[in-house]
């Protein structure tokens, strides 16, 4: 089972996983040119896709999805809220209505020889979700946007062989940045997006022996930065009450405009 952010960041996402027989994105929040030169540096095509999990309706995660499905007929995967917001959404351009799958949260569907699982997330969309996908008792998780976390999404995330956990912002840089009071006040709350600080408290609550990487997705171009995001994170966990210190994990930063090396789950 493979792992690989192909983009994260606020200005686009675009996320593999896959096995052997089975190929999916999450989101396509860059150009259809940036995915394919992507999918293509993993030796695959947009013909080898077989389903694309949206998470919301947000344009960092979906800009691309037109381009991509109306050139290969790729299933659309995401809940009916966010199927609706995005039959509203003009930028998409037409999308034929059979493409489309609904997913439910909590309720597991079958792709190929890939089990997808949705689970909640807290965000300001329609009806967001965060995605577990496993093959085998293989797991990985892509969890990002989302502004607070709670004992359900610990409980979704437990176990997992591999994740990529949103570290959006460094608080510090939020506030005294050239956002506006409302947009800094959207993402503080708890619809808005996880801090550096928080995605390393929610890690200290779901780490265990078999973690093999973590990707920290999803950063803010205006509001934290690489460096800032790794050390703050590893500093949550040295310091957490949990028994691992953060050098015990491949801990890595997900680049917003490169693809990242992937993570192979034997």
């Amino acid at each position: 089972m493979r792992l690989c952010s192909i983009a994260s960041g606020s200005s686009g996402n675009c996320i593999y996983v896959g096995s052997e027989a089975t190929h999916l994105l999450v989101d396509v929040g860059i150009s259809g040119k940036r995915t394919e030169s992507g999918l293509q540096e993993l030796g695959l095509t947009g013909r080898d896709i077989d389903g694309i999990l949206i998470t919301h309706e947000h344009a960092d995660h979906i800009s691309g999805l037109g381009v991509l499905v109306r050139k290969y007929g790729i299933p659309i995967y995401a809940t009916s809220g966010t199927i609706e917001a995005m039959k509203w959404d003009r930028s998409l351009g037409n999308i034929d209505e059979s493409l489309y799958r609904e997913v439910q949260e909590d309720r597991k569907l079958t792709i190929k020889d890939l089990t997808v699982n949705p689970m909640h997330i807290s965000h300001d969309a329609a009806q967001p979700v965060g995605y577990r996908i496993s093959y085998g008792n293989r797991k990985v998780a892509v969890c990002t946007d989302l502004g607070v976390y709670n004992d359900y999404t610990v409980e979704c995330l437990k176990g997992m062989d591999a994740l990529l956990l949103e570290a959006n912002h460094d608080v510090n840089m939020l506030q005294v940045g050239p956002y506006p009071y409302y947009l800094k006040q959207r993402i503080l709350g708890d619809r808005g997006h996880l801090s550096n600080e928080n995605s390393g408290r929610l890690l200290c609550r779901i780490l265990h022996d078999n973690l093999k990487t973590v990707l920290l997705g999803h950063l803010s171009k205006e509001n934290n930065l690489p460096e800032l995001a790794y050390e703050s994170v590893r500093m949550e966990i040295n310091l957490g009450e949990n028994p691992y210190k953060a050098g015990d994990f491949d801990i890595r930063v997900a680049k917003r405009s490169e693809i990242t090396p992937v993570v192979e789950i034997a």
